[in-house]
């Protein structure tokens, strides 16, 4: 009983403890081992007095050769650039695509000095995740769409853990910025059969 007593109190003592720093996001990453018939699950609250019954719906569209899409920054709404589009785009609804492709993200901040402040940079986290989402039929997809956009634009917010993962596996990818103008993104890796990320 004194074990359990102390325990119990350890657990309320944590989450006291990290009250205050319920501005952040959550996902929830279930993978194929780990759920009841074989599904792949990811949670995603936006933990935002400002999203509370936002669900962005993009269909699915094809564009002309030259078509530029612009890229809008998700938490400011500022105009950062535009980037060439793809012949099609797939539909969007909430974080997940025609092809149960789903990303969510987690922002973690990471180190002032590594966010790119020079304005060279456009592509933000949300405009990455929708961008991925819109062309890619897989996680693996998604990922290199990621990777590749922010390489060749830059990356235009603080760091951020996105969930990625479609109806055969999970991903957890991190990226920030490396000073001005580059990039870098851990390396994406497949979950264990269930996991977290809270900031």
């Amino acid at each position: 009983m004194k074990h359990l007593t102390i325990k119990l109190l350890s657990a309320a003592l944590l989450a006291l403890a990290g009250w205050t720093a319920a501005d952040a996001c959550t996902n929830l990453l279930v993978g194929k081992n780990a759920s009841a018939d074989g599904s792949t699950i990811i949670t995603y609250a936006a933990d935002s007095h400002t999203l509370f019954g936002d669900l962005q719906y993009l269909p699915a569209a094809d564009h002309a050769p030259g078509a530029m899409r612009e890229i809008i920054d998700w938490d400011s709404g500022k105009r950062l650039g535009a980037i060439p589009e793809v012949a099609h785009t797939y539909a969007v609804v909430g974080n997940m695509n025609e092809h149960q492709v789903t990303i969510a993200e987690s922002t973690w901040g990471g180190r002032e000095e590594l966010w790119d402040t020079t304005g060279n940079s456009i592509i933000d986290y949300g405009s990455l995740m929708y961008i991925a989402l819109q062309r890619s039929k897989t996680a693996r997809e998604a990922i290199k769409w990621m990777t590749e956009l922010v390489a060749k634009y830059g990356y235009a917010s603080e760091g951020e853990s996105f969930s990625i993962g479609d109806p055969n596996e999970i991903w957890i990818m991190d990226m920030i910025g490396k000073g001005p103008g580059a990039t870098t993104a851990s390396p994406a890796m497949p979950t264990i059969p269930a996991s977290g990320s809270l900031t």
